[in-house]
């Protein structure tokens, strides 16, 4: 097996204490006073899957399909609900790191590519139903949220105003444009590649498009997503907290002395700002809609409605 630069073995779980235990009865109190941070967010969930229970358990009963992206480490016990655009390709390094026995000990070494192969992480689904239930009641449940709108920009920019992205021009630019374009050119039409945010903002909310098929994982919503109604989770991370929630995670796992979350400064990251900019041109009917569609996430994560809304 091989270790990694502090001469520890990554491969298993320190201690008899699992990452649940620590986390609900702290053995230290620096981490007993994250811990009362995180139960206030788990009750703000709890409290908006209550009050909005008719559209959060639309579902009564998850199937195996809804938990493809609910990774499993099983030496630390532990099950992240990875959602795109939000430091996602990071935290299945760490849960590559953390799961592959050895085999990796420094995260940012895993090209980014490699990190979202899917035969190089186990998720929920692959498990018998006893299986699951065992996991999901005795593993610690945790995922990472960003503010939904920034969320929903950073994917925009990052899938259609990247050259380089031509299967989602190819699968949702000619889709989205088709629709949404009047005497669009023929080329627009073939290419796919010069998506507008507004364009994008109306395929969104087109009830056509909901009804078609299930939003990409890149701009569907964490509920749908992560099922935080159904399945309750023991820690709610933050974008804008990042370092500190998930290093608080690994604390926990019982590996925070030599496993620490890659820190790195992007400087294409979508801000708040930003954020504002893409949405001057979007219409307040849209924008109100548009909340409408992700309202849930907002609520349920404790997000206030942006001040750039012109909600009607």
């Amino acid at each position: 097996m091989r270790r990694n630069p502090f001469g520890v073995d990554i491969c298993c779980r320190k201690g008899s204490r699992s990452p649940l235990q620590e986390l609900y009865n702290p053995t230290q109190l620096e981490l007993s006073n994250t811990a009362v941070l995180h139960q206030m967010r788990r009750d703000q969930v709890t409290d908006t899957c209550r009050a909005n229970s008719a559209v959060s358990r639309k579902r009564r009963v998850l199937t195996p399909n809804d938990l493809k992206h609910l990774v499993v480490d099983e030496d630390h016990e532990l099950i992240y609900c990875y959602v795109p655009k939000v430091a996602c390709t990071n935290w299945k390094r760490l849960m590559m790191v953390l799961s592959g026995r050895g085999k990796y000990s420094d995260p940012m070494e895993i090209p980014a590519n490699e990190a979202h192969v899917a035969a190089n992480l186990k998720t929920l689904n692959q498990y018998s139903i006893p299986e699951i239930n065992h996991r999901l009641k005795s593993y610690m449940k945790f995922l990472f949220v960003r503010e939904p709108f920034e969320r929903l920009v950073s994917a925009y920019r990052n899938k259609f105003t990247q050259k380089y992205n031509t299967s989602f021009h190819k699968r949702y630019g000619t889709k989205i444009i088709r629709r949404q374009r009047k005497n669009a050119t023929q080329e627009a039409l073939r290419r796919g590649d010069d998506v507008r945010f507004e364009e994008f903002v109306a395929y969104l909310i087109d009830p056509h498009t909901q009804r078609e098929e299930p939003f990409n994982e890149h701009w569907q919503t964490v509920h749908s997503l992560c099922h935080p109604c159904h399945i309750r989770y023991d820690l709610v991370g933050k974008y804008e907290t990042l370092e500190e929630d998930s290093n608080y995670v690994l604390r926990l796992a019982g590996v925070g002395s030599y496993l620490k979350f890659p820190t790195y400064a992007k400087s294409t990251r979508t801000t708040d700002e930003m954020t504002t900019e893409f949405f001057q041109n979007i219409s307040s009917e849209h924008q109100t809609q548009l909340y409408e569609v992700y309202k849930l996430d907002f609520l349920m994560f404790n997000y206030s409605v942006p001040s750039y809304l012109k909600l009607e």
